[in-house]
């Protein structure tokens, strides 16, 4: 890519129009000047002959160039374009006359000729002059192929220059003329500049001049400026390798630490992933820091899944082993049992396969929490605590409700009261006969917290630490299956909120956390 950038602005030249046309007016504008002074030349060379008749020439057609209120100034502008202006096919050769030039014409540009052959040394350009009746009176071609005397009036720029009007044009060498080579004096293009410039008297037209020269064009200036487009050209080489270093130190380098670390994660490397000490620019820092905290995340969940697999698998195992052991001892030995004996085994069977269809469905609980989105729902809160405290007011828990004012919070309120239900039935199977429990909310800056309190026994501190860990309870004799928590931590997660154990004197203390409704 560096290289393709480094070919743009080189192979672009070649197809630089609009340099050619700059070149094309530069051309123009130095025919113009040297027609004006050829000009002023044979009008001074015109104002030392005698006997010059007052009609001497031909009227004025073409208007007056634009000039200045004094009528000093009449400037002529070069304005060719490449880009818009048509090359003519090259111009016919100059046709013999029935006439012969006029003779004042004819010894003015006798007197000329040196002057325009020196003059063209220096500046390259074909010179012609042309009395009033088109007809050539001097000309820079060598005497060996003179061409004074011969006709013009036929091409289209001296017939419109004895109208009094100022032409310039663009035509083609010829396509039996093949371009000049490189560093020849004929600038190396098929195109040549045309410029004819009328000799006016007193509103009359007594001739005209015309200059031809081929402009330079861009391959001449390449070759021209070869040296230096040559240390130009090795000095962008030059950039683009240490832009290529750095883009590789910046850049690539710290990219390809980052797969490195990438593989080495999914080969199953534990801590593998870690944000760059270099990572060379600020999007790479970005992204090794996002990628390491998402490798921190999923090695998490990895950990999750294998802890909680443990966990299941250590659940399932104590009911199914003792499914197992019942069903041997009967198969084996069941026709030699009393009636109690049978029914003992039995009831052993009915109360580990409920508790295998408890810890189901808990599963299942905890699986929609985890994978449970944002419901869009509200709830009154006040509502949801009035309902859920009647219900176990009615089971015998006392539970007070201190919250205030009505607060709405953005939780389906079969949700919310899941919640508070799975709190106060571990309120009432914790807790102790007599225990008392209370709610209270209130409305804060990031949302409503929730309390929900108790002045039971609490919770020791060594189960504080695992409090909230799937599977572990203090009540499995009771049929608890330890995962409640657990679903509600999930659930809240899902809408924004959360939920922590506060410290308290006595009993315990729960906080809830949860998005207010707009």
């Amino acid at each position: 890519m560096n290289l393709v950038i480094l070919a743009l602005p080189l192979g672009g030249i070649t197809w630089l129009r609009l340099y050619e046309s700059a070149l094309i007016r530069q051309t123009e504008s130095e025919l113009i000047a040297q027609a004006a002074f050829i000009e002023a030349a044979y009008l001074a060379a015109l104002a030392r002959q005698q006997r010059v008749p007052e009609s001497y020439g031909t009227p004025v057609i073409a208007p007056p160039p634009p000039s200045d209120p004094e009528g000093r100034w009449r400037p002529r502008w070069a304005d060719l374009d490449l880009a818009t202006d048509p090359v003519l096919p090259a111009p016919a050769d100059p046709q013999p006359a029935t006439r012969k030039p006029d003779r004042i014409a004819r010894t003015i540009g006798r007197e000329l000729t040196p002057m325009l052959r020196a003059a063209q040394q220096t500046t390259l350009a074909g010179m012609r002059i042309v009395d009033a009746g088109g007809l050539i009176v001097a000309s820079t071609g060598d005497e060996r192929d003179d061409d004074i005397g011969l006709s013009l009036a036929a091409q289209d720029e001296v017939r419109r220059a004895l109208t009094g009007e100022a032409v310039s044009a663009m035509r083609w060498r010829g396509a039996e003329a093949p371009p000049p080579p490189l560093d020849s004096i004929s600038r190396g293009t098929r195109i040549r500049v045309y410029v004819t410039e009328p000799i006016g008297r007193d509103g009359r037209v007594i001739g005209a001049v015309l200059l031809v020269r081929t402009p330079a064009n861009i391959r001449q200036a390449i070759y021209g400026k070869r040296k230096p487009l040559l240390r130009a050209g090795i000095g962008l080489l030059l950039v683009v390798i240490a832009l290529t270093l750095l883009m590789s130190v910046t850049i690539t380098g710290p990219v390809k630490r980052l797969i490195e670390q990438a593989r080495r994660a999914a080969r199953g490397e534990q801590n593998a992933v870690m944000p760059l000490k270099r990572p060379g620019t600020r999007e790479i820092a970005e992204l090794s820091e996002t990628v390491a905290g998402m490798a921190q995340t999923l090695e998490a969940r990895a950990r999750y899944i294998r802890d909680f697999a443990a966990h299941v698998s250590h659940e399932f195992k104590t009911p199914l082993t003792a499914i197992q052991g019942s069903v041997e001892l009967l198969r084996d030995h069941g026709e030699g049992m009393s009636v109690d004996e049978r029914a003992r085994f039995l009831g052993i069977l009915a109360a580990d396969a409920t508790r295998l269809e408890r810890l189901v469905q808990r599963l299942l609980e905890l699986a929609r929490a985890d994978m449970q989105p944002v419901s869009g729902g509200s709830a009154d809160l006040a509502i949801v605590a009035a309902a859920v405290a009647a219900r176990h007011r009615e089971g015998g828990l006392t539970v007070e409700i201190d919250g205030g004012a009505p607060l709405h919070v953005t939780i389906a309120a079969e949700l919310l009261d899941s919640m508070l239900g799975s709190l106060l039935d571990n309120v009432r199977q914790h807790a102790g006969a007599g225990a008392r429990a209370r709610l209270a909310w209130r409305d804060t800056a990031d949302g409503v917290e929730l309390d929900v309190s108790d002045d039971g026994n609490g919770i020791s501190p060594a189960n504080r630490a695992r409090i909230f860990e799937p599977f572990f309870t203090t009540a499995r004799d009771g049929g608890n299956t330890g995962l409640g928590l657990a679903i509600i931590r999930a659930l809240l997660a899902a809408h924004g909120g959360g939920i922590e154990l506060l410290d308290s004197a006595r009993g315990a203390h729960w906080r809830l956390r949860l998005p207010r409704a707009e």
